[in-house]
């Protein structure tokens, strides 16, 4: 079955884009989200974006444009590199080495291939003996350079797309040859086809016993990537990375793929490239990996990359010898910059330092300005909101113990939906605990999230409460629809919210006689207090939600216990808990 074809705009809300591929804006904001990219339904997003939400549903797209249109357009259909090279002087353009990227199914033998050609550079007598891995290497084959980016897989790749930027010129799609085509190798191909990037297949495993090519080469037919032996236009090269075997040839058809693709640039002309990986280092500072993809890198030069700034202080190769100069497809790391850039950033050069200054404080007002304006949503403001205009539908997430559940309380929220008065819109159900992708979604989408017999991962509670996500439980579904229903109407209370206390661990258990059974403790965050309540954790699920009855340090009772000192905790109406159990305090304060 072919791919639809749709034409999209250079720039398009996140609503439009779902009216456009006949998807729901919810589904739309989760492919966003597994590709890095945090957006609400009325948020603008560039055509790469949009492309790759389209391509994972199974369009292909083109650009929709205007007869008045330029041909270049900033954050259009082409990435900012070659939308910086199309202004040079087509007399200054040069062949510049190819970037190429490897991305595959896991466990197909992605990292093996990177090794076994980081150890084919033989340039200089270096073979295995790289002494410091940056995330990018060169090698040379037949007096030409090829550099390859070292962050296999499709998330890495897609993150700095979104970003504006496109790292590779050709991707190696890695396919096992007794595996054949899975679900990540066919989710590869639709990233690397919406960055409109050749692929090259390299057929991995082809010592394996159980090796089968040619029912391979027929899935990737399947899959859109047809032979070239069959008169298609994909070259499919036999290796195995774990032998070594066909790595010459997986070189030569990179060179031929490069040499019908112009690869191009400016040595001489505007410095910009992308970030591939930063990190902090605690001796060195900041330690930033770039790719130059046009003008040439000095030492000295002022670079800015995202919110990062500052001059480069020192400049190394791929092998972590010193360099003063990178030109065009080099990738290096530098020393100099004030924070720690995100892998897909550009990075220009500045005249100064004042001037890469001006530029951080503006984006960084534009930043403020867009948090300011975020409103966060709950369901105690939900009536006024709507009465003021702001909203006219109740955005909900629902989470639930048992696929049993989730139906009846859908249709029973769905039934509250009343002629004139605010929509229930179920954005997304289904079952298990509440988790910080919950968090993300809502916050994308403004959504309040429900849980019925579920529970809110910690670090899904402290996201909630960072982004202003109202999160409510319930173990009765009647109050969770009673609550909507006054939500809905403008009478419900404030709400009682968790607010962390404190967790144990239970050490030993002990019986003591006119007592009972007593948990031996030891806090291992925050404090225990003798008037919190308490959840009794024992692996994912819940055993106990009550209150303590007692707390002992040694054989004093207390009112509280800090981390790190043990205690003996008895609860009310509960003494079959276990070593191992972790016991969660906190406590209930009203909302304001």
């Amino acid at each position: 079955m072919s791919a639809k074809t749709i034409e999209l705009p250079t720039q398009m809300t996140v609503r439009d884009l779902a009216q456009r591929i006949e998807a729901s804006p919810i589904e739309v904001i989760k492919i966003l989200m597994s590709n890095g990219v945090m957006a609400n339904i009325n948020q603008m997003v560039d055509y790469d974006t949009a492309a790759i939400v389209a391509a994972e549903l199974g369009f292909e797209t083109s650009v929709e444009r205007a007869e008045d249109e330029p041909e270049v357009k900033e954050n259009g259909e082409i990435p900012l590199w070659k939308q910086i090279i199309s202004k040079e002087d087509p007399k200054n353009l040069v062949n510049r080495p190819p970037v190429v990227t490897i991305l595959g199914h896991v466990d197909h033998g992605k990292t093996t291939l990177l090794d076994a050609i980081r150890n084919t550079d033989v340039a200089g007598g270096e073979a295995g003996g790289i002494t410091q891995h940056i995330g990018a290497y060169q090698i040379e084959h037949k007096g030409r350079q090829i550099s390859f980016l070292d962050t296999p897989g499709h998330a890495a790749f897609t993150a700095m797309r979104a970003r504006g930027a496109q790292g590779a010129d050709i991707v190696i799609l890695v396919v096992a040859a007794n595996d054949g085509v899975m679900p990540q190798t066919k989710e590869a191909i639709a990233h690397a086809q919406a960055a409109r990037v050749p692929i090259i297949v390299a057929l991995n495993k082809i010592d394996r016993p159980d090796a089968n090519p040619d029912f391979t080469k027929k899935q990737l037919a399947e899959a859109g990537l047809v032979p070239d032996e069959w008169d298609g236009d994909t070259m499919i090269v036999p290796v195995s990375a774990k032998q070594r075997k066909g790595l010459p040839d997986l070189m030569e058809a990179i060179l031929l793929v490069a040499d019908s693709n112009e690869i191009m640039a400016n040595p001489q002309g505007k410095v910009m490239g992308t970030v591939i990986e930063a990190n902090l280092d605690k001796a060195k500072g900041v330690m930033a990996t770039l790719l130059v993809q046009n003008g040439t890198l000095q030492m000295g030069d002022v670079v800015l990359a995202g919110k990062a700034m500052g001059r480069i202080r020192a400049m190394f190769d791929y092998r972590g010898k010193k360099i003063r100069s990178a030109p065009p497809s080099t990738p290096v790391q530098i020393m100099g910059l004030s924070d720690v850039p995100t892998a897909g950033d550009i990075f220009n050069v500045y005249h100064n330092e004042k001037d890469a200054r001006a530029v951080v404080m503006q984006l960084k007002l534009e930043e403020d300005e867009k948090k300011a304006n975020t409103a966060k949503v709950s369901l105690e403001d939900l009536f006024s909101r709507y009465k003021s205009g702001e909203t006219k539908e109740l955005k909900l997430i629902i989470k639930v113990d048992v696929q049993g559940s989730l139906e009846p309380i859908m249709n029973s929220l769905k039934d509250l939906n009343k002629e004139g008065e605010i929509k229930v819109n179920i954005l997304h159900g289904e079952t298990g605990n509440i988790t910080e992708n919950d968090v993300n979604l809502a916050t994308a989408s403004k959504a309040v999230i429900l849980g019925f017999n579920v529970q809110a991962d910690v670090s899904a509670r402290r996201l909630a409460e960072t982004e202003g996500i109202s999160l409510r439980l319930y173990d009765i579904i009647y109050r969770m629809i009673e609550d909507i229903e006054k939500a809905l109407k403008g009478m419900l209370e404030p709400e009682f919210k968790e607010v962390f206390a404190g967790t144990a661990n239970v050490l030993a258990v002990f019986k003591i006689s006119k007592v009972g059974a007593v948990a031996g403790c030891r806090v291992t965050q925050g404090e225990v207090r003798r008037n919190n309540k308490v959840r009794i954790k024992r692996g994912t699920d819940i055993v106990y939600e009550g209150e303590i009855s007692s707390l002992k340090h040694e054989k004093d009772d207390v009112r509280e216990v800090r981390q790190g000192f043990e205690c003996g905790i008895s609860f009310k109406n509960f003494n079959t808990f276990q070593v191992g159990d972790v016991i969660e305090c906190y406590t209930l304060e009203k909302n304001s």
